[in-house]
């Protein structure tokens, strides 16, 4: 059903990679291709160290991650797009108002809140926003697999 899955935050080096790898390592068997991009991508650029040491605990490898910004028509040609905030899901639809209707919160299966940007901020902001991430990537998975 959702074969192409598209996550977004802004930088594209903490929050949306940390759910592109988990929803990869989650579905790697359902053939479901995942990326992510961000609003104000810092291009090129591999993962936050703090995010990549957080998922790489948890058993999953980011280290090939480089951001990437997003573009309309990657919005185009995702069946589903995952972002972590409101204004960010405000932002896509300005963007792309003709892929409005697979734009989705991250946590819309959870509380539907924002997923905080830890960016510069402490390890203990970075487990928080996993914790938050994960449960959110955990909450896609009945949707999502075939």
């Amino acid at each position: 059903m959702f074969k192409r899955i598209l996550i977004v935050c802004v930088g594209n080096i903490c929050r949306s990679p940390t759910a592109e790898y988990l929803f990869r390592h989650h579905l790697s068997a359902a053939g479901a291709s995942i990326e992510s991009a961000g609003l104000g991508a810092l291009v090129g650029k591999p993962m936050d160290a703090q995010a990549l040491q957080i998922l790489g605990e948890h058993g999953v490898d980011g280290s090939e991650h480089r951001a990437r910004q997003i573009s309309a028509s990657m919005l185009r040609d995702a069946d589903l797009v995952l972002a972590m905030e409101r204004e960010h899901v405000a932002s896509l639809m300005r963007m792309a108002p003709e892929a409005s209707g697979k734009v989705m919160l991250l946590d819309r299966w959870g509380e539907g809140g924002d997923i905080p940007d830890p960016y510069r901020q402490s390890r203990e902001a970075f487990d928080h926003v996993y914790q938050l991430i994960d449960r959110a990537v955990q909450s896609w998975l009945p949707y999502l697999r075939t």
